[in-house]
């Protein structure tokens, strides 16, 4: 039950991330093409009462008039097809509902090949110069540009985020459903190439100022979950590793590092110059009663101090100054003023037991490889015994019984890395390429990927990056760079301050989307093709420092952190899809001040999971 309502959790707000709130008008466009078509063809009926054979057969008969040459009457089609992947939410009464039914319409517009449609249509809507050049040479773009851009990409999005979230209690034909897209968005099916490299020339063509009125965020986040679909998240990472160094004959893992990290506490940002000053004042004036503010480590819970130790040796500790300061008796006269009181009585004895909730250290398993074991062995021959043994780590005639202990030590934490396998593996075919023959490489998605992004893959990165830095907070407006808000500025500018508060908050949300897209985008690259060969990764790290991709991370960090990441640029009552299931409340500029803005999502979600 409680990962049913997470993935619906999640599922929602992926969906809220595909909108702008510019694009919420057209909504109820979607709606009305469908009903016009629809009742046109089905006449006294709804959707939902429709049987599966009458839903396939009008799927049918829209895919049929997605090929019609007239440009207006394929849009208006691919608008109703869209309506339908957003769950005929005019029929539904909850968030529930409108989700139910989109995940029911998604399996059944997949079934009858609606993707493959949409993928063709896509592709000519790149190819189409004219609308290219007419981008380019406008002085302001907007919304209106990427109409069909938008439609197609929300559809495909939809059709992508659906399928790959399984859901507890999915039928076995949407279980092959799912693995059979999975296996065709991975495969070179598309013109020789995945899908996703479609996506990446998206991406380039509009940063070479190409097609400006491409809508990338949209592109970006399609181009994310087709990634994190046919190539698989952490937990598929995890398990491929797993897989692949039993493979190898190697040890297992001794934890998941990812759920490691998970369990740690957030740092903390660095303490400012004045916390740093008072923090000195007060322990200078020895105020023990009344302990300084400091900041917390991410590793702080797990080297918390012995809580069995009284208060007056912590101030031993702590205060090793304040022992030696003066004569006994004589107050300092900054404390005059301060009572002192005597110290609490210690607390109860308890059994050592109790000692081990209380781990010291650091909170993975410490790792240490051969050539660690070797340079210390060397370092120790060297001094003790005048000369070394190469890569020798089995002798240790001579050395004293420390040094005994401490490779003991060192060898029960040998690790062995599945890079450190492919490094070798890779100098032996170098050293024997003819004795060695070629190495056969398993044709997997990541492979795949790679070997087609790999003529352009300075072009992509260079792209994402710019992408990056244009969604930057601290970016500053520059004449020549990228319009990332084509697909979120109105045709018209806002005249009222209402306008102007809404179309801010959408402009400031339409950032936020594009970076996370992105930071995910390129540590799922990283992580996979570090998997699959370290070379792979090394190679695409490379890009990334030439591209200076270390300035504009820090780019990031060259601001008020904290008012950056508690700052929530959102608002709840025109989220998808509590914005056409509920009445919309009447918007002021009170109301979209920080406090409204700022609120959680349990008001959009609280319907959620009412029963219809």
């Amino acid at each position: 039950m409680c990962l049913v309502l997470f993935n619906y959790i999640s599922f929602c707000l992926f969906r809220t991330e595909l909108y702008s709130y510019t694009e919420e008008p057209e909504f109820s466009l979607n709606r009305d093409y469908f009903e016009e078509d629809f009742k046109n063809h089905v006449k006294g009926r709804r959707w939902m009462e429709l049987s599966m054979e009458e839903q396939r057969a009008y799927v049918m008969r829209l895919l049929d008039a997605l090929e019609v040459t007239d440009r207006d009457k394929r849009l208006k089609v691919a608008r109703a097809i869209l309506y339908l992947a957003q769950g005929v939410f005019d029929e539904c009464d909850t968030e529930t509902d409108v989700l139910y039914w989109s995940r029911h319409n998604v399996f059944l517009l997949y079934d009858m090949g609606i993707f493959t449609a949409l993928l063709e249509l896509l592709s000519m809507e790149i190819d189409n110069n004219q609308a290219c050049s007419s981008a380019v040479r406008k002085p302001a773009i907007s919304l209106a540009d990427s109409t069909e851009l938008r439609v197609l990409l929300s559809i495909m999005y939809l059709m992508v985020e659906t399928i790959r979230v399984e859901m507890e209690g999915d039928s076995p034909e949407r279980k092959a459903a799912r693995e059979a897209f999975k296996a065709e968005l991975g495969s070179p099916l598309y013109n020789g190439e995945p899908f996703a490299l479609l996506l990446f020339t998206m991406v380039t063509k509009f940063c070479s100022m190409n097609a400006p009125h491409f809508p990338m965020k949209k592109v970006l986040l399609l181009l994310w979950k087709t990634i994190l679909f046919t190539l698989g998240g952490f937990e598929e990472l995890q398990e491929m590793k797993v897989r692949m160094r039993e493979q190898l004959n190697l040890p297992p893992l001794p934890e998941d590092s990812i759920k490691v990290v998970r369990n740690m506490r957030a740092a903390s940002p660095p303490a400012s110059a004045m916390e740093l000053i008072e923090q000195q004042q007060q322990q200078k004036r020895g105020r023990r009663s009344r302990r300084p503010l400091v900041k917390q480590d991410s590793l702080d819970t797990y080297n918390e101090r012995d809580p069995f130790k009284n208060d007056d040796v912590r101030d031993e500790e702590d205060d090793p100054e304040d022992m030696d300061s003066g004569i006994e008796g004589e107050v300092d006269p900054l404390d005059r003023d301060v009572i002192i009181q005597p110290p609490p009585p210690p607390p109860p004895l308890r059994p050592p037991t109790e000692r081990l909730s209380f781990p010291k250290g650091l909170p993975w398993a410490p790792k240490v490889r051969e050539k660690d074991i070797e340079h210390f062995l060397e370092t120790s021959r060297n001094k003790f015994i005048g000369f070394t043994l190469g890569n020798d780590t089995d002798t240790l005639v001579g050395l004293p019984r420390p040094i005994h202990e401490s490779v003991k030590t060192l060898k029960q934490h040998k690790y062995v890395s599945i890079a450190e396998v492919q490094i070798k593996r890779e100098e032996e075919l170098q050293q024997c390429p003819m004795t060695m023959g070629e190495e056969e490489v398993e044709e997997i998605p990541a492979e795949i990927l790679y070997l087609g992004m790999l003529p352009s893959l300075s072009q992509y990165v260079i792209a994402l990056l710019k992408l990056l830095l244009a969604a930057a907070p601290t970016s500053k407006a520059k004449t020549d760079s990228i319009n990332i808000l084509a697909d979120v500025l109105p045709e018209e500018m806002p005249i009222t301050v209402l306008q102007s508060m809404k179309l801010g908050i959408d402009v400031n949300r339409h950032k936020e989307i594009i970076v996370k897209a992105i930071a995910a985008l390129l540590l799922l690259l990283l992580k996979h093709f570090k998997l699959n060969h370290i070379y792979q990764f090394e190679y695409v790290a490379q890009h990334l420092v030439f591209a200076n991709c270390i300035p504009l991370i820090l780019k990031f960090f060259n601001q008020n952190i904290m008012s950056y990441i508690s700052a929530r640029n959102s608002i709840c009552a025109l989220d998808f899809p509590h914005c056409v299931v509920h009445e919309m409340p009447e918007l002021t500029a009170e109301s979209l001040s920080p406090s409204f803005v700022n609120c959680t999502r349990s008001c959009s979600m609280s319907s959620v999971w009412q029963p219809s």
